[in-house]
Order: C-alpha cells, then sequence, then structure tokens
C-alpha cells in the first residue's frame, strides 16, 4: 500500500476531482429511479397532478371536504384558502389580490356559464394562496396537505363504508373515485350530510389520523383530480407536460451521469497509466544499478515479469480501484438511504440480499487468495525456462533435448494453466450464485410488494424504484467483491515490485564523490594495492593479495588457466564488482570515492562476449560516443579491422543489426565491440578476451593498429593465447587468484613456471625465443 499511497501522491488533486465526479455520478444514478417514479405515480396514476393539496377548489368541494375535517383541520384551510369571488363585480366586499400565474389552468373558476342566459354568473370558488403555491412557508404548507388528505381518505372511507350498506352513497363504482361524477356527490350527498350530526364523521375522521401518512397523500391526490376536472382543466394536459418534463430531466441527468463516468475513466486511466509507467521506470533505474549480487537475489525472468506483469495488475487495480472502490461505497449507502424512503417496511428483503453476498464472498476468498499469490511465482518459472530455452536453442538442438525441453516448458505451463483455471472455476461460480440471490431479491420485491399496492400502503412507482435501488445496492456490494478479489493479487504484485525498489545496491557513490585530476598530463594511471575480492556469501577469497600498477602507454597483460580469476580481475576496475579488501586507484583516486559515472566514463570497454543491441552498425558504433563524427566512427572501425565487412555489406553502416548482433558472426561482433569501446577515446582501455573468435591474421593486424590508437592510453587486456600478449610491457600470470608471474614475456619464461607452462603449449620452441 505504501508503494502505491507513494505514486498516487502526485495526482492527489485529480483524485479528488475523480471522487467529486464518482459522486455526481452516483448522485445521477440514485436520482433515476426516484424520477421514474415519479412519472408512474404522479405523471401516468394521478395525471400529472403534484400537489397533494389542490391549488384550487370549488365552493361545493371545499364544503364536501369540511364535513370530514377536524375543528383544527378547518382552521388550517380556512387560512390557507381563499374566496374566488373577490374577482366578482357582485361580491359584496372587494380584496384585489394578484392573479396567480396558474389560474389560467381552470377555465371554470371564477364562472360558470348558463346555456338559458347566454352569459356568464359568477362563481363562489376557493383557490390556494399563491404563497403558499410559491412554497414560501413549507411548515405551513404542510399543514394544509395533511389536513386536506385525512379529509379526503375520511370521505373515502366513509363512501366505502355507506356502499357497503347500500345505503347513500352506492354511487361510489367498482373503480372507485375513477368512476364518480362530482357533480352527483354535491347533488345526493351534500344535502344528506348536512342533515347528520358531527358525530356521524367522528370514526371516519379518527381512522383517517391514525391512517398512513401516504394514504393521506394518495386520497387527497384521488380527489383532486376529480377537483380540477370540475373547474375544467384538461388533465391530459396536465399529464402530458408532466410526463415530458420528468423525462426530459431523466435525459439530463442521465447525460450528466455518463458524462461524469466518461471522465471519471478519463482520469482514471491517466492515472494508472502514468502510474504504472513511473514505477516501470524507476524500476528500469533501479535494475541498472544493481550488481551481480543483486541479479542472484532477482533472476532475470523474476525482473521481467515484476516490470511487466506485476506493473500491469497494480495499473489495473488503480483504474478499477478508482472506478470502483469510491464508487461502490456511495452507491450502496445513497441506495440504502433511497430505498429506505421508498419503503423502509421492505428493508429486510435487502439486508437478507447483503448478508448472503457477503456469506458467498467470505467463502470464496479463502480458496482463490493462496492461489493468486501463487500465480505471480508460476509466472515467473514460465518466463524462466522460456528465456533460458530460447537463448539456449543451439545448445539444445546439438545435444537433441528438444523433447527434455519441452517437457519442462511443459510443466510449468501445466502448473500455470491449472492454477489458473482453478481461480476462474472459482470466480466463475460467483456468477450463477450472484444471479440467484438478484433474481430472488427481484421476486421478493414484487411478491411483497404486490400486497402492499393491494392494501394501499405502497405505490407502484415506489416499488418500482425500490427493485431498483435494492439492484444498485446489490451491485456496488458486487462491485466491491471484484474489488476485494483483484486487490489481493495487485497487493503480492505490488509487495513483488517493492521488494525490488527497495533494495539498495551494492555498489553505491559516496555522497559527495571525488573527481579525476585534469593535470594536463597523461591519464589512466591504475594502481591495485593488495587486492583481494570474495563473492557473496562465498566462504573464501577468489582473489588474493593483488598488487601491480599498469601505466598510460603501455599494455598489462592478463593471462592464467580457467578459472584463475581473470576476468574477475579486471572487472573490478569499472566496479562491477567491489574489492573486499585493498584498494583499486586511477590517478592516485580510489576508484570508490569517484561517482560510476565518472568512472565509467574514462573507461573503455570490451566484454568478452560482444554484444550488439538491436538497430544498427552505425547505432551501435555511436553507443559508444553518441557525438562522435563519421571521420571517428571510420576510424574506429578501421582500426578494429571491421571496415572489409562494413564496406562489403550492402547498406553499409545503416546494415540491420538484430537483437545480440544474431545475424552476424561471432568475429564480426567482437570488432564491431571493440569500435564502439575505440571510438570512445577514453584514457583507458578494457578487452577482456575480446580477441579469441579472430583468426590469426586479424588478431596481429588489429593488435598492430591498436598500438598506433591507444598510444597514450592505459591498454588491460585478458588473454588466452600467448602470441596475443608477448608484445605487452607487462604480463601478470594468475593462479588460483594469486600473482604467481609479473614481467615481459621474456622475463616470465625464465622465472614463472606457469606462464612457460602456457607458452609451451601454445607455440613452437622457435616462437619463444
Amino acid at each position: 500500500m505504501k508503494l502505491l499511497f507513494k505514486y498516487l501522491k502526485s495526482f492527489a488533486f485529480a483524485l479528488i476531482v475523480c471522487l467529486a465526479l464518482l459522486f455526481g455520478q452516483a448522485m445521477a444514478d440514485l436520482s433515476l429511479p426516484n424520477l421514474m417514479s415519479d412519472i408512474v405515480n404522479v405523471g401516468i396514476q394521478k395525471n400529472g397532478i403534484e400537489e397533494k393539496a389542490p391549488k384550487a377548489i370549488s365552493s361545493d368541494g371545499f364544503r364536501l371536504m369540511q364535513f370530514f375535517m377536524s375543528d383544527a383541520d378547518r382552521e388550517i384551510m380556512a387560512s390557507a384558502y381563499f374566496r374566488s369571488n373577490i374577482y366578482s363585480p357582485f361580491s359584496s366586499t372587494i380584496t384585489l389580490r394578484p392573479m396567480p400565474s396558474w389560474f389560467q389552468d381552470f377555465p371554470l373558476l371564477t364562472w360558470w356559464r348558463n346555456e338559458g342566459w347566454g352569459f356568464p354568473l359568477p362563481r363562489n370558488d376557493y383557490f390556494l394562496d399563491d404563497y403558499l403555491v410559491a412554497g414560501n412557508d413549507p411548515a405551513k404548507l404542510v399543514a394544509v396537505e395533511n389536513a386536506y388528505g385525512k379529509a379526503a381518505l375520511a370521505f373515502i372511507n366513509f363512501m366505502r363504508a355507506m356502499t357497503a350498506e347500500g345505503g347513500e352513497g352506492s354511487f361510489l363504482g367498482e373503480g372507485g373515485l375513477k368512476d364518480v361524477d362530482i357533480t352527483e356527490v354535491y347533488e345526493q350527498l351534500l344535502p344528506f350530510l348536512s342533515s347528520l350530526p358531527p358525530e356521524a364523521f367522528a370514526d371516519a375522521i379518527a381512522a383517517a389520523e391514525a391512517s398512513d401518512p401516504q394514504l393521506w397523500a394518495q386520497a387527497g391526490s384521488a380527489l383532486t383530480m376529480l377537483f380540477y376536472e370540475e373547474l375544467g382543466a384538461d388533465l391530459s394536459s396536465f399529464q402530458q407536460s408532466y410526463i415530458v418534463k420528468k423525462g426530459l430531466l431523466m435525459l439530463l441527468v442521465a447525460l450528466a451521469g455518463v458524462a461524469a463516468a466518461v471522465c471519471v475513466g478519463f482520469f482514471a486511466s491517466r492515472i494508472a497509466t502514468s502510474v504504472a509507467k513511473s514505477i516501470r521506470r524507476d524500476i528500469f533505474a533501479k535494475v541498472e544499478s544493481f550488481g551481480s549480487h543483486e541479479f542472484d537475489k532477482f533472476s532475470t525472468a523474476s525482473l521481467i515479469t515484476r516490470t511487466t506483469n506485476d506493473v500491469q495488475h497494480i495499473q489495473m487495480l488503480i483504474l478499477m480501484g478508482i472506478r470502483m472502490i469510491c464508487y461502490a461505497p456511495i452507491l450502496g449507502v445513497g441506495g440504502v438511504i433511497m430505498a429506505l424512503g421508498k419503503s423502509p417496511s421492505m428493508a429486510w428483503i435487502i439486508a437478507v440480499a447483503v448478508l448472503v453476498l457477503v456469506g458467498l464472498i467470505a467463502s470464496i476468498l479463502p480458496l482463490i487468495l493462496p492461489r493468486f499469490q501463487r500465480l505471480q511465482k508460476l509466472i515467473d518459472r514460465l518466463n524462466l525456462v522460456s528465456r533460458e530455452t530460447l537463448s539456449g536453442i543451439m545448445v539444445i538442438r546439438a545435444f537433441g533435448n528438444q523433447k527434455h525441453e519441452e517437457g519442462r516448458f511443459e510443466k510449468a505451463a501445466r502448473d500455470l494453466r491449472d492454477t489458473e483455471r482453478y481461480t476462474q472455476r472459482v470466480m466463475a461460480l460467483m456468477v450463477p450464485l450472484m444471479t440467484i440471490v438478484m433474481n430472488g431479491t427481484m421476486l421478493a420485491i414484487v411478491w411483497i410488494g404486490a400486497h402492499k399496492i393491494a392494501e394501499s400502503s405502497l405505490q407502484i412507482g415506489d416499488m418500482m424504484a425500490f427493485m431498483q435501488y435494492a439492484m444498485q445496492i446489490i451491485m456496488s456490494f458486487l462491485m466491491m467483491s471484484m474489488m476485494f478479489i483483484m486487490m489481493p493479487r495487485a497487493f503480492v504484485s505490488a509487495k513483488r515490485v517493492a521488494e525490488v525498489l527497495a533494495t539498495r545496491p551494492g555498489i553505491t557513490d559516496q555522497e559527495n564523490p571525488k573527481h579525476l585530476p585534469d593535470n594536463g598530463g597523461p591519464r589512466g594511471l591504475v594502481r591495485f594495492d593488495r587486492v583481494s575480492f570474495r563473492y557473496h556469501e562465498a566462504e573464501e577469497d577468489v582473489l588474493k593479495d593483488i598488487s601491480f600498477t599498469a601505466r598510460p602507454g603501455e599494455t598489462t597483460a592478463f593471462i592464467g588457466s580457467t578459472g584463475s580469476g581473470k576476468s574477475t580481475l579486471i572487472n573490478l576496475i569499472p566496479r562491477f564488482h567491489d574489492v573486499s579488501g585493498g584498494a583499486i586507484e586511477i590517478d592516485g583516486v580510489n576508484i570508490k570515492d569517484l561517482a560510476q559515472h565518472e568512472l565509467r566514463e574514462a573507461i573503455g570497454y570490451v566484454p568478452q562476449k560482444g554484444l550488439l543491441f538491436s538497430g544498427d552498425i552505425e547505432s551501435n558504433i555511436l553507443y559508444g560516443k553518441e557525438d562522435a563524427t563519421a571521420e571517428e566512427i571510420a576510424k574506429a572501425i578501421e582500426v578494429a579491422q571491421a571496415a572489409e565487412f562494413v564496406a562489403e555489406a550492402e547498406k553499409g553502416l545503416q546494415t540491420v543489426i538484430a537483437q545480440g548482433g544474431g545475424n552476424v558472426s561471432g568475429g564480426q561482433r567482437q570488432r564491431l565491440a571493440i569500435a564502439r569501446a575505440l571510438v570512445k577515446k577514453p584514457p583507458i582501455y578494457i578487452f577482456d578476451d575480446s580477441f579469441s573468435a579472430l583468426d590469426f591474421k586479424t588478431d596481429t593486424a588489429l593488435r598492430k593498429a591498436l598500438k598506433e590508437y591507444t598510444g597514450h592510453a592505459t591498454v588491460l587486456v585478458v588473454a588466452q593465447r600467448v602470441s596475443t600478449i608477448m608484445n605487452a610491457e607487462q604480463i601478470i600470470v594468475l593462479e588460483a587468484g594469486a600473482i604467481v608471474g609479473k614481467g615481459t614475456h621474456r622475463e616470465l619464461l625464465e622465472t614463472c613456471p606457469a606462464y612457460r607452462e602456457i607458452a609451451e603449449s601454445q607455440l613452437a620452441k622457435e616462437e619463444l625465443a
């Protein structure tokens, strides 16, 4: 986790933006079911009439409602509604009020037309104070809505009771209030109700008071439609206008959610890929500083896997984590809040579904987490086998071991396949189980919700919205379960990457490094002072008490039997290894006190294996010196005895070089590697058995040209052939990691039996003299 936080720190602002966008997306997703519920409940069932208390009501309707109100509710209604005859010239009192904007929705409000007389007559209707309609006094508006809703419910209950008794009020049809003609209600019922004592309505009013407020709203809306229709309102226009308005709002909300999702995807992708790029860059830089000990600790195949596959898992975790880890909790918590608002009594269904999901996830995670931890090691193993097979294909073919290598690869691939298959099968099992949970939840909601709708305690739109919120809650848990499955594997990968980044290289620079002197004189004096070296965790030194001086303008050669320590000794100079004891100095400065870059800038190194990089001949030569001129390149190639085959190549310096130099011969690779070092013109040259692939003629010509080209430099040569080094100013003979002879060719023939034995095995008697 520390690794992720370290790299995500620089993206703090972008993460905050993503979090805000995810919150907006979640709010948009949570708003859509609510809007859909409004369309069903209000737009379809209530003809688009939103208000719970009518904005306008006829005088007969107002009188009817008062029969079913308590004294307190009558006072509330009287303070909120005003008589419409204030606009009539026949009114006894004139009170000037601004006409509400919605007044035109009710053509028959205030006036009605008498067909017999042919002119309009005033009506004494009521309208709601426009101050309340505008929502300027929410508390009073709620009180008015409750008073009206209770009265409407009491009226409906009263009518049902009378219909059941078969008395007055039997005009209430099977379709409920939708089949009622409100004018017939006035004509038949008002005189009857006027004759009843107030106690006759007490039971209906008390029952309404004790009912769910949701029933008040439903009853009030049903009566409001009748009152509006009585006043000439076009209910179909109301319905169409409401549905279009809510539909456009749903479209805008959906588009806003989509826009937020797209923006989150864009930012999450940028963050994830940028973090992956930074991690890969840091791993590569860290690996470049590794010494042999670190490469022994992390195999090449493992380092490749950590740089590619492991970083890919981290990238996917960041990408999906930003989009899911932050989004799922917001959606889940918001869904619970919204669902409880629609139907608290059905919340137990969601609770059961969530508990089942958590149980499924808790039972599956222990099965797959150990497998995820093993997967990365199996990928390492497969890469290792593949790399070894491809690198050693010629040896494999030469010994006819293709079947053996196929068996190794088959085992590595089979182990990886079996582990992957197990995890995929377990994860695939989750899909049908989750589907069963989701479908079971939907079935329970529909079954229980249908009974509540029949009891008038739940509206159809609310049940539909509850279903969608339930799905959103379940989906949020599914997203979190996916992240719980992804996170362990990504954390394993992050741990493996962190191991590489946290590894401190054994070879490091001093905090305040020194610099090589530049006094204008000869440079490149190399001095070994009682140097010893031991490989990490080895039991004994492989180099012991090595002391010599290599001077500018001279060639110092190293020879000895296989395993005597020649290459190990020469690799101490560029600090590929650090000495275990003693010191190595260049121009009087201990190489440990120099920055590695400055040290290696002073050395032209040609390794045993002439490694070339993919590109062309010119790019490989320029690897030694990027700003080398054409003349410098031509001279280096000429000295390295590579001019002939470069000239014969079809494209000359632009001839393509395959990876590792696989499309040129061993001798050509060595000569190009030598040219790469020569073009650098450093004060020190190191040739680590770099002439072994050359024929004697080319070897002789190359040594002669080198003597002239490197006349003022210090030349260090490791060789197996005596003929290559017999003209060196200083020859050092190594045996079992110690110097057993030092001098010129002639001196060593007389003083060093080991050298004489090597020389006699390679040269004729006349060549020894």
